[in-house]
């Protein structure tokens, strides 16, 4: 029997999502897409999960979209809806209320650039790369570059999205599409630590805090403080805050 394409493990508060494709470089198919994203809407909907680590198998993290899915589509539409369900993805990602650590021991090409753009936190083994290479193909990444974009800013993500080029994990850290780099054999300490330092706090402040934080930085500045405001009057009403502020003072 062949293995299934998502991998799940729970350790404590932290779950281990796993793309378990190695054999096609971890593709989003619209199979592995389904499964992530229902993976994704079981752990928010688990309170004893307060965060979530997105790895991969084998050399590869993910080298994108299936090309032959794309390829054999019977129809535009067909496509339109791939498209739409990777859409749906990454706004999961986004929106889950528990952070999202991409964990990235290989290449993360097109959407699976895209996959690790859109992940809260991204740790890299220094030898991984990323690229939106499709303009290599004739194919611009569109899609990707609305994550990429959003995570190291126009011009950073334009070079990549124009020449296609691949970025070292180094140069990745250095223009924000990453954390940290480190050597591979140091990487599952580093995410463990970022992933228990996480679990370790209050899940409901965190929620908050991850969806305020993804609504006021799209925001100009003023309206930007009137979210974060309306938030901080939110999260004293909540009882992690008034236990952990009276512990303070008691201290």
């Amino acid at each position: 029997m062949s293995e299934p394409i998502l991998l799940r493990r729970v350790d404590g508060a932290v779950a281990r999502l796993t793309l378990n494709d190695p054999g096609r470089a971890n593709v989003l198919s619209g199979a592995m897409m389904a499964q992530i994203s229902s993976a994704l809407a079981d752990l928010a909907a688990d309170p004893a999960i307060h965060v979530i680590v997105l790895a991969a198998s084998g050399r590869i993290f993910c080298a994108g979209h299936d090309l032959a899915e794309l390829r054999d589509a019977p129809s535009a539409a067909a496509n339109a809806a791939l498209f739409a369900q990777c859409a749906d993805l990454m706004q999961a990602i986004v929106n889950s209320p528990k952070p999202v650590i991409a964990r990235v021991q290989g290449a993360a090409v097109a959407a699976g650039c895209q996959l690790v753009a859109s992940c809260d936190l991204a740790y890299a083994a220094d030898t991984a790369r990323f690229a939106v290479s499709g303009v290599n193909l004739g194919l611009f990444c569109s899609t990707p570059g609305v994550a990429l974009a959003r995570a190291v800013g126009r011009k950073a993500a334009l070079d990549m999205l124009l020449t296609g080029r691949f970025v070292p994990a180094a140069e990745a850290a250095g223009m924000g599409m990453i954390n940290r780099c480190v050597p591979a054999a140091d990487l599952d300490a580093a995410v463990d630590e970022a992933a228990l330092a996480i679990a370790a706090k209050a899940p409901d402040a965190i929620a908050l805090g991850k969806r305020v934080f993804g609504r006021q930085v799209a925001l100009p500045l003023a309206e930007a403080y009137g979210v974060a405001s309306a938030a901080m009057v939110e999260n004293l009403g909540l009882a992690c805050a008034k236990a952990g502020i009276d512990g303070f003072l008691k201290g």
